[in-house]
């Protein structure tokens, strides 16, 4: 079951962290390699989240970049929590590591803001939809045995909880109105999708406005979804950008990236309809489904 306390985010928290801190003192990854006694590949791939540090490893980088008290106390509690797997991380092993990822961050996001052109967003799905939606994905890419379907339509449904957890997602999403008419599977199965959305619109937790096909559409960009982090130990995280493709996904991080994707959606959310409105869309959508 997903958690609030996210190992991936944990780990890339930490990252970021030791990076600054070890800036802050002023020295080269090689320095503080040197004064470790370790390789500069290794100070690399703490730094870039490659791999988690041991509590004991970042108490030594703190010692080196002088660090202590409340501050010390913090990171050395990140650490020991990215320590941890998550669910997503030991259920399966065949899962792409950019969805991986996107999962892990997910669970730790406090809001998402996601802009859907083609399909409906994967923590909107129903199991039929998804179902259908992740077949025609792997069949373009190499055929695949039903189990390999099965785990990757699991892992969509459990990532949902995180609408449901005790202090759930906040999730604002845009979606173009030709996501209503574009089939997966059958009638019932599109219905179904359509029913569940409509649902879901009502969840105080979650925003759901459509773009109409003869209103302005702003921008010319595919898919993507901006995910925010609250502060944990009195450590900061960067927004998150993941775009999908074809064959993984990207994820952007710098403020000047983050901060265009943010205006984008800004901008369609003022042109989509507004929610009651966008209700109405769906309800005529779900009759031409019948």
């Amino acid at each position: 079951m997903p958690e609030a306390a996210s190992p991936t985010v944990r780990r890339r928290r930490l990252a970021a962290e030791l990076r600054r801190l070890r800036e802050r003192a002023g020295l080269t990854g090689d320095q503080a390699a040197a004064q470790m006694g370790w390789s500069a590949s290794k100070v690399s791939r703490i730094e870039n989240a490659h791999t988690a540090p041991r509590a004991s490893e970042v108490r030594k980088l703190l010692a080196t970049y002088r660090v202590r008290g409340r501050s010390a106390d913090d990171l050395i509690a990140l650490a020991e929590e990215a320590a941890h797997k998550g669910w997503w991380e030991e259920s399966s092993q065949t899962l792409p590591p950019d969805y991986a990822t996107l999962i892990g961050m997910e669970a730790e996001a406090q809001s998402a803001l996601s802009w859907e052109a083609q399909v409906v967003p994967g923590l909107l799905q129903t199991e039929d939809y998804a179902r259908e939606v992740t077949n025609g994905y792997l069949e373009r890419i190499a055929p695949v045995p039903p189990s390999e379907t099965r785990r990757r339509v699991e892992a969509r449904l459990a990532r949902q909880q995180v609408l449901r957890r005790p202090d759930p997602l906040r999730l604002s999403a845009v979606l173009d109105e030709s996501v209503l008419h574009r089939r997966f599977g059958n009638r019932v199965i599109m219905h179904a999708q359509l029913k569940q959305l409509l649902d879901l619109s009502e969840y105080a937790n979650i925003s759901l406005r459509i773009l109409p096909l003869d209103g302005l559409h702003p921008i010319g960009t595919g898919a993507f979804v901006l995910l925010q982090f609250d502060q944990v130990h009195d450590v900061t995280y960067q927004d998150v950008v993941y775009v999908e493709h074809l064959t993984g996904g990207l994820y952007f991080e710098g403020e000047e990236e983050t901060y265009r994707y943010r205006r984008s959606f800004e901008r369609l959310s003022e042109l989509a309809l507004d929610e009651m409105k966008s209700r109405g869309i769906l309800r005529a959508a779900m009759d031409m489904w019948k």
